[in-house]
């Protein structure tokens, strides 16, 4: 004993480097490692609240489709046309939100259907009517899995378009991930004319604000975890993500690097002000990352998902005017301006 303590002390500037080292190295890793595995339990079980009744809507018919998906999975979907003696206005390509299907679309196109849009409607793989893919568990985050599903979907739709000699152009209705998915799409197709995106986030950036939201359950000193630097919380979702995409076999793309750099096209974003799943700030940041003509409404009172149902004749009225405005090219009449509240539009 005494011969080791004459060494240490013989040795002092080693030893004193080295336990710098193993302060300022691996303790802060142990305390990564330690965020990680703790935050990954968001990615796996984190659940949006399912605040609507699945019938609280009367179905829309449509003629069955089915047609692969980019990675050849085969999904299932409805072409639902709108009255023949109503003058066609286009086609709106709908993606439904997690745990949903493509019924769900009756909650909010009904209207564009009526006024002379025709709907292709699907089920993301794992839902409804729509395979399961064998070793892949959906989850509310959007993956490569449904942004391969929905290319298949716009594939679909631009042979239909093409076969009666229209433009294969379509317009993107999309709810929470169903959001997420078509954003993405519509940042490398620019057959996407135009999206109203429900709901939208981007999972990296909200990933982080659940790990700050919930920072106390990894860090039991709060001025550790209050204090944290910007870069830490950067990097710290970047790990996590690539931990999570080895364990779920899947790829989390980002909303908010491809609206950053997505040719601007017309895109209505809608949250819910008293969100409390997704925080409002997350489409604040898609409004204010994406390039004009763009507009965003927070829907007063609504929580996640719930604009159509608490304000069901402002929602089918903005989401009417954009589409019209944006894809069929019907110019709003002259007196009426924009369906959304002045203090919340920008176009």
């Amino acid at each position: 004993m005494e011969n080791l303590i004459g060494a240490l002390i013989r040795n002092w500037a080693i030893v004193v480097i080295t336990l710098t080292a193993v302060a300022l190295v691996f303790l802060p890793l142990l305390v990564l490692l330690k965020y990680v595995r703790i935050s990954l339990n968001i990615l796996r079980t984190t659940q949006p609240p399912m605040t609507r009744n699945p019938l609280d809507y009367e179905r829309l018919t449509g003629d069955a489709v089915t047609f692969p998906a980019y990675d050849g999975l085969p999904l299932a979907g409805m072409m639902i046309r709108a009255a023949a003696e109503v003058p066609r206005r286009g086609m709106i390509l709908f993606a439904h939100e997690f745990c949903s299907d493509m019924h769900s679309c009756a909650r909010y196109c009904r209207p564009l259907v009526q006024a002379g849009y025709d709907v292709l409607t699907f089920d993301f793989r794992g839902h409804g009517d729509s395979p399961d893919e064998p070793g892949y568990t959906p989850r509310q985050w959007v993956t490569d899995r449904e942004l391969s599903d929905i290319r298949g979907a716009i594939a679909f739709a631009a042979a239909s378009l093409e076969e009666r000699r229209l433009p294969p152009q379509v317009g993107l209705f999309g709810i929470s991930r169903g959001a997420c998915a078509g954003l993405l799409l519509a940042a490398e197709d620019p057959r996407v004319r135009t999206v109203v995106a429900d709901g939208a986030f981007s999972t990296d950036t909200t990933i982080e604000y659940f790990m700050k939201r919930w920072a106390y359950i990894f860090a039991r000193v709060r001025v550790v975890y209050e204090n944290h630097h910007p870069a830490f919380w950067r990097f710290l979702r970047w790990v996590m993500i690539r931990f999570a995409q080895r364990e779920f076999r899947c790829r989390f793309p980002s909303v908010r690097k491809a609206i950053q750099q997505m040719k601007p096209r017309p895109t209505l974003f809608i949250h819910g002000e008293r969100d409390s799943y997704l925080p409002v700030e997350q489409s604040r940041m898609l409004y204010a990352l994406a390039g004009q003509p763009k507009a965003l409404w927070i829907a007063p009172g609504a929580r996640h998902n719930q604009a159509a149902v608490m304000h069901p004749q402002q929602y089918a009225a903005m989401t009417l005017d954009f589409f019209d405005r944006h894809l069929a090219g019907i110019p709003a009449p002259a007196g009426r301006g924009d369906a959304l509240p002045p203090q919340r539009a920008s176009a």
